[in-house]
């Protein structure tokens, strides 16, 4: 299944496109409401999931285009400023779910299952409402010609060719830091250092969720891919946020992953690009 995902935050993009990619989806990637109408219109989406709050044109705005190209075309909208009025447009312009940041991974997972299997109803009920249509029309031509329908193909299915995933090559910026999600690297000033591809995931992890606190276990779900339980996900990530920290620290001293005890980790203040 091919998902657009819409959002200017350089690092929500890029948790929420990992945390979808993990379970399968294929996601392309656009950061403003435009150039998702353009993205939409040239290809093939099950599934739009939006941020409201863009910088150009904003995601009720990207709801109403999308859906005037496609009236059956789902679309999952995300925001932090929750307003009753904004919710009830959402849903009066046909949303299929309205998600108010922050929200987990694993929430944003499953709305987009809901619209996913939504959307996959809709197409049975069409598909069948298409068939049920040329039964009758054959019936009616065979009741006023008695000659042979010339073609009983039912329901002819078209193949279609997913696109791969683009290479990610744009620049994060991450208060002093600056993330290459190509490279797993990150900078500050003129040094720069490489990160594994888990410290890297990390960090990221942590800073689209900035305003919470995040278990071990949730981390080791969302950035290894895997389930333990508490006090062993602690071993599991302690080492890597061990290792993130040295390499933050070499770039000039940077102390941003703040260990919360017996709860978690979470991204302190950043006072730049934040």
């Amino acid at each position: 299944m091919r998902l657009l995902l819409v959002d200017d935050d350089g690092v929500n993009r890029y948790t929420v496109s990992k945390a979808l990619q993990r379970v399968g989806y294929l996601v392309s990637e656009v950061n403003s409401g435009e150039a998702a109408l353009e993205r939409y219109d040239k290809s093939d989406f099950d599934l739009v999931l939006c941020e409201i709050d863009l910088p150009d044109i904003d995601g009720i705005e990207v709801l109403q285009g999308i859906k005037k190209q496609s009236p059956d075309a789902m679309v999952v909208l995300m925001t932090e400023q929750a307003k009753v009025e904004t919710a009830i447009q959402a849903l009066r312009f046909g949303a299929q779910d309205y998600l108010i940041k922050p929200c987990s991974s694993e929430d944003i997972r499953e709305s987009v299952e809901r619209g996913i299997e939504n959307a996959r109803s809709l197409m049975r009920r069409r598909r069948l409402l298409d068939t049920i249509e040329r039964h009758v029309v054959e019936l009616a031509r065979e009741a006023s010609d008695k000659r042979d329908a010339a073609d009983h193909d039912t329901e002819p299915h078209a193949t279609k060719i997913r696109e791969k995933m683009p290479p990610r090559g744009n620049t994060i910026s991450l208060g002093p830091l600056s993330v290459l999600p190509g490279k797993y690297q990150i900078e500050a000033d003129t040094q720069s250092v490489g990160l594994t591809p888990t410290e890297f995931d990390l960090l990221l992890y942590l800073a689209a969720h900035r305003s919470r606190v995040i278990s071990c276990h949730e981390l080791v779900r969302e950035v290894r891919g895997y389930h333990v339980e508490e006090p062993e996900a602690r071993e599991v990530i302690r080492p890597h946020v061990s290792n993130l920290r040295r390499k933050l620290k070499s770039l000039g001293d940077i102390d941003i992953i703040v260990n919360v005890r017996g709860i978690g980790y979470r991204l302190g203040e950043i006072s730049e690009g934040d």
